[in-house]
């Protein structure tokens, strides 16, 4: 814990791990079960509570309450089971909500590295998030949803509890997510629908033309007006076997969800 500065407005558990290089200012609180990595920066009137950890190299701003119970009616956990788990690097902005996991979700919510949570956006109970995942301001989760590295939520995006989004989606501002949007998907709309690719993220990730074009044209084949999805998507897999990230497209697809898959609208 060298080299710690640490304000003494701020109320700090002496049973918390704080890592070295961290950085405290006033009115936080921080609980006894929290762990804080190292070259962590916390602004002032930070909370931070319960079984929580917090990577390296986070920076987190005013008013964000990390770590409470969910929100869930007559949630229980006399065991102290319930964990919130952030990854490193990430930058975490004024009044996020990020709450910790329930006993139908594994009992931990997740959050990977390199992130960007703008003000006011939430993470509920049970979610698991991957890497390089920008939230703008006031995007929110339901509880149990899953989102793919790259993954990108417009600001007052609503996403419906159980909903998976796949890596390098786009989710465009003010809209209500309900079904499973694909890997590489844009979707929108008060009720979402698919919108096509995510050609601007495609191309900011590096993707050559060639890639984009023959994405382009597998998600053409899925969403046609012939047949079933099923021999849809049978056929894509055939003509696209060398393709990985039609693959993902088609795996994504495939995997067990409660949702419905959102398609594009007529």
């Amino acid at each position: 814990m060298s080299d710690m500065k640490i304000n003494v407005l701020s109320e700090i558990s002496s049973e918390a791990k704080i890592g070295e290089n961290v950085e405290i200012g006033p009115f936080c609180l921080i609980g006894p079960h929290v762990e804080i990595g190292n070259n962590v920066k916390l602004h002032s009137h930070v909370v931070i509570t319960g079984q929580t950890k917090i990577g390296n190299d986070c920076e987190i701003y005013p008013f964000a309450a990390l770590g409470k119970i969910p929100q869930v009616a007559n949630f229980t956990d006399p065991e102290m089971n319930s964990k919130l788990i952030v990854g490193d690097n990430n930058r975490i902005r004024e009044h996020v909500t990020m709450h910790s996991g329930t006993e139908h979700g594994g009992w931990v919510t997740k959050v990977g590295d390199n992130g960007l949570y703008m003000a006011g956006s939430h993470i509920a109970h049970d979610c698991i998030l991957g890497d390089n995942v920008i939230f703008a301001n006031n995007a929110t989760l339901g509880g149990h949803c899953t989102i793919g590295d790259g993954a990108i939520l417009g600001g007052l995006t609503a996403v419906h509890q159980f909903v998976r989004i796949g890596q390098k989606a786009f989710i465009g501002g003010m809209s209500g997510v309900e079904h499973d949007v694909i890997p590489y998907g844009m979707a929108i709309g008060h009720r979402a629908g698919l919108g096509g690719l995510n050609i601007v993220g495609l191309k900011r990730s590096g993707f050559s033309r060639q890639d984009i074009h023959q994405l382009r044209n597998a998600y053409q084949d899925i969403f046609a007006d012939k047949g079933t999805l099923k021999e849809r998507v049978d056929q894509v897999q055939k003509d696209y076997s060398d393709n990985a990230c039609v693959q993902e497209m088609i795996e994504f697809i495939r995997n067990e969800s409660s949702r419905a898959l959102c398609v594009p609208r007529d």
